[in-house]
């Protein structure tokens, strides 16, 4: 009858992980945050004109969102929510949204603006080299 027990505490500790987050369960940190690497240098992004000024761009790929607060003042972050971990999805009316449940984000700082998110989004460092956005996480 151990069977049922682990797949009982498997179960559970799931469910935990998924509603406190990756983050604040300990499971990750920002400087591992898309799972490929940790500081291994800038990631080029492509033309900082991509984003507009008051909103915002995401890169799936890369799993970063990059937004323009003011003209030339970029910011990056993480864009996996704090909560559940989801990508979130776009910047609309000056902030980032996370489709997944509700949680939104100010495009100046990362802040938490609507929950259920319980964290802001990690920080990353953003250049603009040649016209193009460099990103470094960690």
């Amino acid at each position: 009858m151990t069977e049922p027990t682990a797949s009982r505490r498997t179960v559970l500790c799931c469910a935990a992980v998924a509603l406190a987050g990756a983050t604040a369960a300990g499971c990750s940190s920002s400087k591992q945050d898309d799972g490929k690497s940790t500081s291994a240098g800038p990631v080029d992004l492509g033309p900082a004109a991509d984003v507009p000024v008051g909103g915002g761009k995401v890169y799936k790929e890369q799993a970063v969102v990059v937004t323009q607060p003011a003209a030339g003042e970029y910011k990056a972050f993480s864009a996996k929510c704090t909560h559940a971990g989801c990508l979130v999805n776009g910047v609309v009316k000056e902030q980032i949204q996370c489709l997944c449940h509700g949680s939104r984000f100010g495009i100046s700082d990362g802040a938490v603006q609507d929950g259920p998110a319980p964290s802001p989004l990690p920080a990353y460092r953003v250049a603009v080299q040649n016209g193009n956005l460099q990103v470094t996480k960690g």
